[in-house]
């Protein structure tokens, strides 16, 4: 301690009085303080193996692979999809054919809230910010060309996402690819949805019905499915710290897992195809810190709370997407920049997949160019820096191991108000997460609004003219074929048949039986996304939204 004294007296403090610092305080997004410097005085009295450990091993904060990226790097997903399936089927293969390693769907806004296309609330909607699927034959075409058995997909779809996963076994099964074979992650994360999100169907308790079913049914028929991908992305977009995006996404995680225990499941049955999904932010080194806190926090909530006995069960696994609410209209180029950052940050956090942003997505979808270089963000990553050579190269970083402390320690604390609101699902129901996030959101905005928070190009170096950026354009056509392709369907199907499956689906809704297998059967009649979430709206009901004040 005598050195840093020294130092601070005869060294940093003269300094600092001849030129001043460029601020009076330095923190993180969290409101984590920030010293000047960081010393093996920080990490006096850590036990290194008890809260560092080793790769693959307990508490995993290190990763959860011994061997990480040298034995093979992180699955690299473009999240996709607009107009058409045709159309989003060709951006996938383009994808593919410049080194894409596993698909992410995007869903247009009718076919997550389970409306189909020629529905009069989807009109103004259909294939705009995702593809429109609303049966079997558009799940078909959009992924014609693509065997199943030698991609991963992962399909960002929350409240339909029994049925999408029901549409995409249905495509494995015509491809002739066995069930067993199928791998990927649904979403399928509801809670978000009513803290950030807003693209619910059911009230909560029906809601986490479906979760619980999809649970029961990959356990027994799709062992390699990730069955949900606990989302902080979409509470971190809205406006929430790092800390919160930690604490709720845990939170919800710990009301996913009791919900399946209380439905008779075995947790280590299903916990070792959880999955999560964060976002990587501008605060470089705090989000490296934020991913090592995650594993490290799980992994002790599933084996010392739910007392699960398989180490898998106590890994968190997670697909990282950069900040799309930091991309600026403004200077989109410096987008390229922003991406290129948050995507190293969570490569030295030890992701399992990742997404770049596109430079043009605060103006509209990426085209075709600006998706490839994106993608080639990963792989300039991944071949060129060598960051993947060795395990968790920022480990033992006197200032990185303090902030997974710190993260830690603020996350734990949201977790435990939670518990004492009694759970997720009631702190939700409070408005407390909701709440959070807003005030979060609005000292964020306060700050770049006082200057106090750079944004390059926004609130400083802006320039007077902007140069005309090219961008995709979805126009009318595409809904219209989409419509037509739709109405042939009904006219050509066996009608008898889906009201038949449509019925036994409502049967099962009634009761207790496992809704999957029926959703499976009706979509394989190809019944639509609509008919089917109808059926569903029918027995379960709506949730309205309430406004957090």
């Amino acid at each position: 301690m005598a050195g840093v004294e020294r130092w601070e007296r005869d060294v940093y403090e003269p300094a600092r009085r001849k030129l001043p610092e460029r601020q009076a305080d330095f923190s993180t997004t969290s409101g984590i303080p920030i010293k000047a410097l960081y010393t093996p005085e920080d990490r006096a009295g850590h036990d290194y193996e008890r809260e560092v450990g080793y790769p693959g091993e307990y508490p995993f904060t290190r990763g959860v692979q011994p061997t990480m990226y040298r034995s093979r790097f992180w699955t690299m997903r473009q999240y996709a999809g607009f107009g058409t399936a045709e159309e989003s089927n060709a951006r996938y293969r383009y994808l593919l054919a410049n080194g894409q390693t596993g698909l992410s769907v995007a869903f247009d806004l009718p076919t997550q809230i389970g409306y189909d296309s020629d529905h009069p609330m989807a009109l103004s909607e259909v294939g705009k910010v995702g593809v429109a699927i609303s049966s079997l034959e558009d799940m078909e075409i959009l992924f014609r060309g693509i065997p199943l058995d030698q991609v991963s997909t992962s399909m960002t779809i929350n409240a339909t996402a029994s049925t999408l996963l029901a549409l995409y076994i249905a495509v494995g099964k015509r491809q002739g690819v066995p069930i067993k074979k199928l791998s990927g992650t649904t979403q399928n994360d509801i809670l978000k949805e009513y803290v950030a999100r807003g693209t619910y169907i059911y009230p909560p308790g029906p809601s986490m019905r479906l979760i619980t079913d999809m649970f029961r049914y990959c356990a027994e028929e799709l062992p390699l499915w990730n069955t949900i991908s606990i989302s902080g992305y979409h509470m971190r977009e809205a406006g929430c710290t790092a800390a919160q995006e930690v604490g709720f996404t845990l939170s919800h995680a710990i009301a996913y897992v009791q919900a399946a225990i209380d439905a008779g499941l075995d947790v280590d049955s299903f916990a070792p195809r959880l999955s999560f999904f964060f976002v990587a932010q501008s605060h470089f080194f705090e989000e490296v810190a934020k991913f090592r806190a995650a594993r490290r926090l799980w992994a002790s909530i599933m084996r010392e709370r739910f007392k699960a006995k398989d180490p898998r069960s106590w890994m968190l696994r997670f697909h990282t997407q950069t900040a799309g609410v930091s991309l600026t209209a403004q200077q989109p180029d410096n987008n390229v920049v922003r991406t290129a950052l948050q995507a190293l940050s969570a490569v030295l956090g030890g992701t399992q997949s990742l997404h770049t942003n596109s430079k043009d997505e605060a103006l509209a979808l990426p085209t075709e160019a600006s998706a490839q270089l994106a993608l080639r963000t990963q792989q300039i990553i991944a071949y060129e820096t060598g960051v993947g050579d060795t395990v968790d190269p920022l480990a033992g970083s006197y200032y990185v191991e303090y902030l997974t402390d710190q993260v830690e320690a603020k996350a734990r604390e949201y977790i435990e108000k939670i518990d004492s609101l009694g759970g997720s699902v009631r702190a939700i129901e409070q408005g407390f997460e909701q709440r959070e996030i807003q005030e979060a959101a609005y000292r964020f905005q306060q700050e770049v609004e006082r200057n106090e928070r750079i944004i390059v190009g926004v609130n400083r170096f802006q320039v007077p003219e902007e140069i005309p950026v090219p961008i995709l354009r979805v126009d009318t056509r595409a809904r219209d074929e989409q419509i037509a392709r739709l109405r042939r369907l009904r006219a050509t199907r066996d009608q008898a048949a889906v009201d038949r499956c449509l019925e036994d689906l409502r049967q099962a809704a009634l009761g207790t039986e496992n809704v999957m297998p029926r959703i499976l059967a009706a979509v394989e009649n190809y019944a639509t996304v609509g008919e089917i979430a109808d059926t569903l709206r029918a027995v379960f009901g709506v949730q309205k939204e309430s406004v957090v004040i």
